[in-house]
């Protein structure tokens, strides 16, 4: 074959359909490779910079005084340096939070998967969607402007049912601003993402094994409880991990409920800053880059980070230990 003859066979060369789809399938193995990298490399870049900082914080400040002392003062004359009042205030209302919508978001999960028809489904599950969009600081007000004078009522009436006379003092007055009221409305906020997700977990249940279940004698109840719910323990748990995060890193319900105050107390009656709304409080522009009170923003992000790591860090092993259980 001429040198000719060889230049037009290349220029006239075609693939086959197999080769197309080869080639295909090579451009989306490494679109999706990239997409996968992405979040991972974006992690690495968040604790890159948040370790970065912290480091040239903790070179100032002592860690030992940083993990014990109760006072967190970083922008006073006397600056004290302690996170516990952060990470009390963000384990009190975490902890609020998961007491009501964990409950609350399976027993909704369990409703919609084993026992509400077709129609109902499809009107519940859209609504629980629209109540997971609502704007957080939507969520604040209303802890703030409804939840807490209800509360602050009910356990005023409370406390003069039980102790006559107590109008004379207003020691059991609820503050204006405290950690129930802002834990319980993260509660219902978070309760969307445990239901939906928990939900779509027990309906991937195949239905063989309900039918097993029916077969022996067993109620839609005992079923659903004792069958589906540890057949999807690994999906639910996903959920309570996802709502955990979600509380843990809440910023406007907390700064507009809960108040601004970084006190070290474990009382959900009393107002607390945590860790999240103390970023967004100095955040604000008026510190300058490079000092120690800028550099206390990445030290408390980075506990931030590690209290949500070892929170998940738990949540992988008791999925496992759950998934050998069942």
């Amino acid at each position: 074959m001429t040198k000719e003859a060889k230049i037009a066979s290349l220029t006239t060369f075609k693939p086959s359909r197999t080769q197309k789809r080869l080639i295909i399938e090579k451009v989306i193995e490494v679109v999706l490779f990239l997409a996968a990298s992405s979040s991972v490399l974006t992690t690495f870049g968040i604790m890159e910079i948040l370790i970065g900082e912290a480091w040239k914080f903790f070179q100032t400040v002592s860690i030992v005084e940083f993990l014990t002392a109760t006072e967190w003062t970083p922008l006073f004359s006397e600056p004290k340096y302690g996170i516990l009042p952060l990470i009390s205030g963000t384990l009190v209302t975490t902890g609020v939070a998961l007491v009501l919508a964990i409950p609350l978001g399976t027993i909704i999960a369990i409703y919609l998967s084993e026992f509400a028809s077709d129609r109902v489904r499809e009107i519940v599950k859209p609504i629980l969607e629209v109540l997971a969009g609502i704007p957080t600081v939507v969520y604040g007000y209303f802890a703030l402007l409804f939840v807490t004078p209800l509360l602050k009522e009910s356990i005023l009436a409370v406390h003069k049912f039980l102790i006559p006379g107590l109008e004379e003092f207003d020691y059991f007055v609820l503050p204006g601003f405290n950690m129930l009221s802002a834990g319980l409305v993260m509660g219902i906020a978070i309760v969307p993402f445990i239901s939906s997700i928990s939900e779509d977990a027990m309906r991937a249940v195949p239905l063989q094994i309900r039918e097993g279940s029916y077969a022996m004698g067993a109620t839609r109840l005992q079923t659903a409880l004792n069958v589906v719910l540890p057949s999807a323990i690994s999906g639910i748990m996903a959920a309570y991990i996802l709502g955990i995060s979600r509380a843990i890193g809440q910023t406007m319900i907390v700064a507009i409920a809960a108040g601004l105050q970084p006190i070290y107390t474990w009382n959900p009656l009393e107002g607390a800053a945590t860790i999240s709304t103390y970023i967004v409080q100095v955040s604000q522009g008026d510190i300058a880059r490079g000092t120690i009170e800028y550099q206390t923003i990445f030290a408390a992000g980075l506990t931030l980070v590690m209290i949500t790591l070892l929170l998940n860090i738990i949540g992988f092993f008791l999925t496992k230990r759950f998934r050998e259980v069942y």
